[in-house]
């Protein structure tokens, strides 16, 4: 009978082996995962052939934690939420296990993600500025934009978050007003990148029209109503259109900016700053 003789040598090389070998073990299967809202639509996934040819990548798929059956001897299946008690607009997390060497396809990752639904069912804005709105139909979290009518175009001033669901959900937001005629309306922007915009509600604050009043000696723009100071959102830009200054103040400094022209937006105007 011959025996192995068990040199430093070889003891060393066979602990490397077994280093080896419970390496592969371990980093024969990796996890691939895609997460976003159910939408009512089946997810459709490639899975190519594992890294020695005789079997297919995917070896196992959870759902929200929880294994479901997919024919993992298929080089492609799809995934029917719906078949899981998973409802529309509800979170979705899918994990799936496959070979290291090779990696899943997902056909439409789109399906998962939110997309603009909802149905509009009220809209109105107080004469100070609160603003409410009821919709339906949500079927992914996605913000409300809020947008204001002024300097001749739709400002963003906010956003809500949307619920996401398809029952009735009610919202408020705090419009800032300007003087004379205000429009606001809603916005959003789902994963076709598009904007998606809603009807426009007006109102008519009992507010006083400012104008700029620009005091040279001391480099300052004071807004005033009736010889009084009076708090109002501007923005300075400059000739290239960029911000230089923004806020909401009853005055604004200008002894920073370099000598040149200036377009200045407030309330719900704009005129020219001259800077020597």
């Amino acid at each position: 009978m011959n025996f192995i003789k068990l040199t430093a040598n070889n003891l060393t090389k066979l602990l490397a082996i077994l280093i080896l070998i419970i390496g592969w073990q371990i980093n024969a299967f990796a996890d691939f995962s895609i997460e976003g809202h159910y939408q009512g639509k089946k997810l459709y996934v490639q899975s190519p052939l594992d890294e020695d040819g005789f079997g297919f990548c995917i070896k196992k798929v959870t759902v929200n934690g929880s294994i479901i059956p997919v024919d993992t001897y298929s080089s492609a299946f799809q995934i029917d939420l719906s078949e899981y008690n998973i409802e529309i607009g509800q979170e979705v997390i899918i994990v799936f296990e496959h070979d290291a060497g090779c990696r899943p396809k997902i056909i439409n990752p789109e399906v998962l993600r939110p997309k603009s639904t909802f149905v509009l069912e009220d809209i109105s804005c107080t004469s100070n500025g609160e603003l409410s709105w009821s919709t339906t139909n949500e079927t992914g979290k996605l913000n409300f934009l809020i947008e204001q009518y002024k300097w001749n175009k739709w400002v963003v001033i906010g956003e809500v978050n949307g619920m996401g669901t398809p029952e009735k959900h009610d919202y408020n937001f705090k419009v800032l007003p300007h003087s004379g005629e205000n429009k606001v309306r809603l916005a959003q922007i789902d994963n076709t990148s598009k904007k998606r915009v809603t009807e426009s509600v007006t109102f008519s604050p009992d507010l006083p029209s400012p104008k700029i009043n620009v005091l040279k000696e001391e480099k300052l723009i004071e807004f005033v109503a009736d010889k009084n100071r009076i708090k109002t959102k501007y923005e300075i830009f400059d000739a290239y259109g960029n911000i230089v200054k923004k806020g909401f103040n009853d005055e604004v400094s200008f002894a920073n900016l370099n000598p040149g022209v200036y377009h200045v937006n407030y309330d719900n105007k704009d005129d020219r700053l001259v800077v020597r």
